[in-house]
């Protein structure tokens, strides 16, 4: 079934549509899941999650902002972040552990970095671009992105490192 069909029938309420986009798109969801949840069972039960989220907030979809894969990527990265975050914080917490609550300044500060981060990238190829998403965003292992690149995880770390210094310039210095 092709990607605007399924779409449509999401849009229609059609149960069947799911099967489809589960068929269609399960292995590439459960890929986006597996760096960030290491138990399986954990991301099973995710990705379920997952698939209930995009079926609840598919009208949100808008192809202007981007592709249906990348708005399916950024809710399967999203909520397996959540779903880490919700089980540490089940986990009892020690008298000496302080809040984990951002002042207003520093929130306003990590989205001025976050917003110059994205610019410089992209003053960088669109190789280097990919590759920083893999590792950062994407929370792959250098391993996985070696052996997906064809390359070793030696080239992989020189190209990180190199990345990382190009980034740390464009940025004004030790920002990243």
């Amino acid at each position: 079934m092709k990607e605007e069909d399924i779409i449509a029938r999401l849009r229609d309420g059609d149960s069947q549509a799911m099967e489809a986009l589960m068929q269609q798109y399960g292995p590439f969801l459960r890929y986006i899941l597996t760096p960030v949840l290491l138990n399986a069972s954990e991301r099973e039960e995710c990705f379920s999650e997952v698939i209930a989220r995009i079926w609840q907030k598919q009208a949100q979809y808008d192809p202007e902002k981007g592709s249906w894969k990348a708005w399916m990527a950024a809710i399967a990265r999203n909520t397996a972040l959540n779903w880490n975050r919700t089980r540490k914080q089940t986990e009892p917490l020690s008298e000496e552990i302080p809040a984990d609550t951002m002042a207003p300044e520093d929130i306003l500060l990590r989205k001025e970095r976050q917003k110059a981060l994205e610019q410089a990238l992209l003053q960088v190829s669109r190789q280097e671009r990919l590759l920083f998403y893999r590792k950062y965003y994407y929370l792959q292992s250098t391993a996985q992105i070696a052996r997906e690149l064809g390359m070793t995880e030696r080239a992989v770390e020189g190209k990180l490192y190199r990345l990382k210094k190009k980034l740390r310039n464009l940025l004004g210095g030790d920002t990243v």
